[in-house]
């Protein structure tokens, strides 16, 4: 399957940071999928996307297991306190062999905490809790939890770094290259999944930030040579 033509399914993709991945990457001709548990919000929210980046977007918008069905990338953009039971739901539908990117934090917000904290995991963060539930043979990277959902629905290009986990090469490969799609964004390689505990307290911090100072900060690594980018 060719770049152009390969589907990418954001599950849980009709809240603000599903909606805005997919909005960014329609806008560069990727084709989009729209998962929800609602077959018609979810196609609303593909029109709306369409809308925003342009009549020759290829956005729909689907029930979430047949997104599965329909995808070998996956994109994980859901709350902590339902990430557990939509994986274990969509199990059967997912694909031999896909690529699940879980952009999920165990915010404690999520279960009526504090936003700029995050809970326990008992695997060591959302995304290895996320390893553990998906069919064997399915490869499961981090990513995408320090960017402002707010700025991936706007047009300015983001000015902020995406640090990508993971085991597998190539998953980590191929979360890099979409991440680089966003405009203003630079990817990096951050190590083995068990790493994203560390991105999902970067982010819990960022939130507080965020709340504080009401802006929309992300995370600039420096001092790195231009290779740690490519």
């Amino acid at each position: 399957m060719s770049e152009a033509s390969r589907p990418i399914a954001v599950l849980g993709g009709t809240g603000p940071a599903g909606m805005g991945l997919a909005l960014r990457w329609a806008r560069v001709s990727e084709t989009i999928l729209i998962g929800s548990r609602d077959a018609q919000r979810a196609q609303e929210a593909a029109d709306k996307i369409k809308q925003n980046a342009g009549s020759q977007a290829r956005v729909s918008g689907m029930e979430n297991s047949a997104a599965c069905a329909a995808a070998e990338i996956l994109v994980l953009t859901v709350p902590f306190e339902g990430q557990a039971s939509l994986l274990k739901q969509l199990k059967p539908a997912i694909r031999p062999g896909s690529i699940l990117i879980d952009a999920t934090v165990a915010l404690a917000a999520s279960v009526g905490g504090r936003a700029s904290r995050t809970l326990g995991v008992w695997q060591g963060s959302a995304a290895q809790q996320a390893a553990e539930l998906v069919p064997k043979g399915v490869t499961v990277a981090a990513a995408f939890h320090n960017l402002s959902a707010d700025m991936l629905n706007g047009d300015e290009p983001l000015d902020c770094d995406v640090i990508v986990c993971s085991d597998d090469p190539n998953a980590l490969q191929l979360t890099r290259a979409l991440a680089a799609k966003i405009p203003g964004v630079r990817a990096l390689d951050g190590g083995k999944l068990e790493n994203a505990r560390i991105l999902e307290q970067i982010t819990a911090l960022l939130v507080g930030l965020n709340i504080r100072h009401k802006g929309h900060g992300g995370i600039r690594i420096t001092g790195l040579p231009p290779q740690a980018y490519e």
